[in-house]
């Protein structure tokens, strides 16, 4: 799999740029705050939709503009797709696959599988449970793309679930001031005065969502962790060796069987009911979960030194990588801006392991910051501008 073209309008800092790329090594190089990453992130949203950068649309569209476009060309096995998104922050964006329309965005997502290193993987390691967790959904969702579906079906019963429990505790309160559209939403979808009446019915939903979603992440960590210690012991030799480990919200050890999570976590969330109703949250499930990095027997996260976190966050890229190259066909590798934050050694052993694959687009504030083992087609990127020079 390969990107042979990018085309954006109104993407970030671009009016419009038209890229035409090939397999091997990519290397777009200029100084910092030119647009390097913003071209590479467009190649991302492709693939999932979602920015590595922001957490919402708005910021991907260009100041002054009502929308952005990005048509990327992708081919696989010599087959050639035209993937188009239009970006239309607080309304619907739309997708047209070889031009014509696709009935939900979602629908091209798979098409271009996509891996990223960038300074901010060092929050998988350092950073919230959250960022972890998305991890994990984006990888299961480039494997398997209808876990999207799944993904977004568990959200939309949280976010329901939990308006109905804010409406619970507000009564309890003895008051409905604050979090009117919440408030109203939870009423409305009761169908009754009463907020808790439904209650049971959002909890069926959820603990299946739940357990379809949380099924495919356990069955994911034992498939990653064989993969991330071989990569971090590659890439740190010296040090202890790496460990992964799904800490879940509730105490579900390997089971791996839809029916049961699903019954696990509705008998959770009623052991958990007067809490929830007291607090107005959802306490269970897997927006609670976490996946534990440890080196040795000690948490990465508050034990690791800078390079180990950093070799830490690069094995579990390398392992997403290796399970995607392993469905079939390598996915493209995105570097942004990683190299500067390498020592000299650290670099050399990414560059190796990286070099062998189908498609490898960097980015670099200087080009003395790529590799030798990685030189190819090189594009200067400044002002605006983006031309080949190489």
């Amino acid at each position: 799999m390969h990107v042979a073209n990018l085309s954006l309008t109104d993407f970030r800092s671009y009016d419009t740029v038209d890229l035409g790329l090939e397999p091997g090594v990519t290397a777009f190089v200029g100084p910092n705050g030119q647009g390097k990453t913003n071209l590479v992130e467009a190649l991302g949203y492709v693939a999932t939709q979602s920015s590595h950068r922001v957490a919402n649309d708005g910021p991907l569209v260009r100041q002054g503009a009502a929308r952005a476009i990005v048509r990327s060309v992708v081919v696989r096995e010599d087959r050639r797709a035209l993937i188009e998104l239009e970006i239309n922050p607080g309304k619907a964006n739309r997708a047209r696959l070889n031009r014509s329309p696709v009935s939900r965005p979602r629908d091209v997502v798979g098409l271009l599988r996509t891996v990223l290193f960038a300074p901010e993987d060092l929050a998988m390691v350092k950073g919230d449970p959250s960022e972890r967790r998305r991890y994990l959904d984006d990888l299961l969702v480039a494997r398997t793309p209808r876990f999207a579906g799944v993904r977004a079906d568990y959200d939309r019963v949280l976010k329901q679930r939990g308006a109905l429990l804010r409406t619970a505790a507000q009564a309890r309160r003895g008051g409905r001031s604050g979090r009117r559209a919440d408030n109203d939403a939870a009423f409305a979808a009761a169908g009754a005065g009463d907020p808790l009446s439904t209650l049971e019915v959002w909890d069926a939903h959820l603990a299946r969502h739940g357990a379809e979603l949380l099924a495919a992440r356990l069955e994911l960590v034992e498939a990653l962790r064989p993969l991330v210690a071989a990569s971090y012991a590659a890439l740190a030799p010296n040090s202890a060796p790496a460990a992964l480990e799904y800490r879940g919200s509730l105490s579900i050890e390997a089971e791996t069987d839809r029916a049961a999570l699903e019954e696990r976590l509705r008998a959770g969330l009623l052991e958990v009911r007067a809490s929830e109703i007291e607090r107005g949250v959802t306490l269970v499930g897997p927006h609670r979960d976490d996946l534990f990095l440890g080196l040795g027997e000690l948490p990465a996260r508050g034990y690791a030194s800078h390079g180990e976190s950093w070799s830490f966050a690069l094995a579990l890229r390398l392992a997403a990588y290796d399970l995607l190259r392993a469905d079939g066909g390598d996915p493209v590798l995105i570097l942004d801006d990683v190299f500067a934050e390498l020592d000299n050694q650290r670099r050399g052993r990414l560059a190796e392991i990286v070099a062998p694959a189908e498609q490898v687009l960097i980015t670099a504030a200087v080009a003395a910051d790529v590799p030798a083992e990685l030189v190819g087609a090189r594009f200067d990127v400044a002002e605006g501008s983006v031309q080949r020079v190489r």
